[in-house]
């Protein structure tokens, strides 16, 4: 038996079926290329799910990472300091809106850290009252049971209901809509400022400002998730940059630490100092081999050149996908490196076409693929993918005929 139908089996056989997995095995990865254990070669414009932004293999990250583990230091808990820590939050902080940082282990646990402070900082103004949590159409938030709960997807919520209380969804980009749902009672507005997985959906700048109006009015913490629109991927740092609005709380995650697992909460003073020592934590959160590779990626991105590097090749690319000439698709849209072609056919049969022309690609939504790269990824990347999308697209027409 071969080392990939080995561990298909072993994975088929003993892991939980939440993944429909492709039939190759990654066994490595140089760039923006990864290889199976056949030696296949695949283009990857998925990047882990728009985490490992420097790619694989990265030197300095790698450095990082061994030298951190050389000291023994891996795992204390959140319960001593280290420097680590200590310097990545002072870092987060100096290149945003934020005063206090919280770092947990994952997107989803950041999104709950999110509502808990917002929560928090309501009780402690006697403001109890305040419990509804406003979400948006098209939102993802994450799958842990509170998170889950402001992701108003049918396919994710039904087989896990009753959800936890309290959410509210408005509609995407309607400012008339959130003007009737964001009240006296709402505690916090929860906004991806583009949605990854809804479909690659911009906020309009308006919308986001609208939404910072509303929360002033009514007392509520505004709420941006960047988890994976966020840290340089629209050739920005902040993905809502555009919009001239700032939140009170924002949730980072996914490219923070180059690949390995991490989530932070950004704050302002007044939120940050709402929360009191046993209030929240988490044992894994804030590892110092975790920090230091989050270090190294965040450095990278404020370097000079890098986000006008991930600016250049996305306009790039937003530009060669509009010059596909095939009828299944009806729009393409994004910022920067994280962008999507809207198909009149169901993506699945070109993601698995994909494989078999060495790319690795994503679905977003119900009609869209999904174009989250490394942020190393070039303009030569651009035109392979390009090619082979065109080629992919023409063979369905001709089985369609035949």
């Amino acid at each position: 038996m071969t080392i990939q139908a080995d561990a298909i089996e072993k994975d088929r056989n003993y892991s939980v079926p939440v993944a429909a997995r492709p039939d190759f095995v990654l066994a490595r990865g140089e760039g923006v290329t990864l290889y199976d254990t056949e030696g296949r070669a695949y283009t990857d414009w998925v990047a882990g799910i728009a985490v490992n932004a420097l790619g694989y293999g990265d030197q300095e990250l790698n450095a990082a990472v061994g030298q951190q583990m050389d000291t023994g230091l891996i795992h204390v808990s959140g319960l001593y300091h280290t420097q680590a820590l200590a310097e990545l939050a002072e870092l987060l902080c100096s290149i945003s809106f934020a005063e206090k940082v919280y770092f947990c282990n994952s997107g989803a646990e950041a999104n709950e850290g999110a509502l808990k402070f917002a929560r928090k900082l309501a009780y402690n103004k006697e403001l109890t009252h305040k419990t509804k949590v406003v979400s948006f159409s098209d939102a993802f938030h994450g799958r842990t049971m509170g998170a889950l709960a402001i992701t108003p997807k049918e396919k994710y919520q039904i087989p896990f209901r009753p959800m936890v209380p309290g959410a509210v969804v408005g509609e995407f980009n309607s400012i008339e809509s959130a003007s009737e749902i964001i009240d006296d009672e709402t505690v916090a507005v929860i906004v991806e400022p583009i949605q990854g997985e809804g479909g690659i959906n911009i906020a309009t700048a308006e919308f986001l400002q609208a939404l910072r109006q509303l929360c002033d009015q009514h007392q509520a913490a505004l709420i941006f998730d960047e988890i994976q629109c966020g840290m340089g991927r629209t050739g920005e740092l902040w993905a809502y940059s555009f919009s001239g609005v700032t939140p009170d709380i924002m949730t980072l995650a996914k490219p923070l630490a180059g690949g390995l697992p991490v989530g932070a909460v950004l704050t302002n003073e007044e939120v940050g100092s709402a929360m009191s020592p046993g209030d929240h934590g988490s044992t894994f959160s804030g590892g110092a081999v975790v920090m230091r590779a989050a270090e190294v990626v965040i450095n990278r991105v404020i370097s000079d050149g890098f986000m006008e590097h991930v600016k250049e090749v996305g306009d790039y690319l937003l530009e060669r996908l509009s010059e596909i000439n095939s009828p299944h698709i009806t729009d393409v849209r994004g910022r920067g490196l994280i962008a999507g072609i809207e198909l009149d056919i169901p993506p699945a049969g070109i993601v698995n076409q994909g494989y078999e022309h060495g790319l690795l690609l994503a679905s977003s939504g119900s009609n869209v693929i999904r174009f989250i790269p490394p942020l190393i990824i070039e303009k030569k990347h651009v035109d392979e993918l390009v090619e082979k999308l065109t080629s992919i697209l023409e063979g369905i027409d001709d089985q369609a005929e035949s």
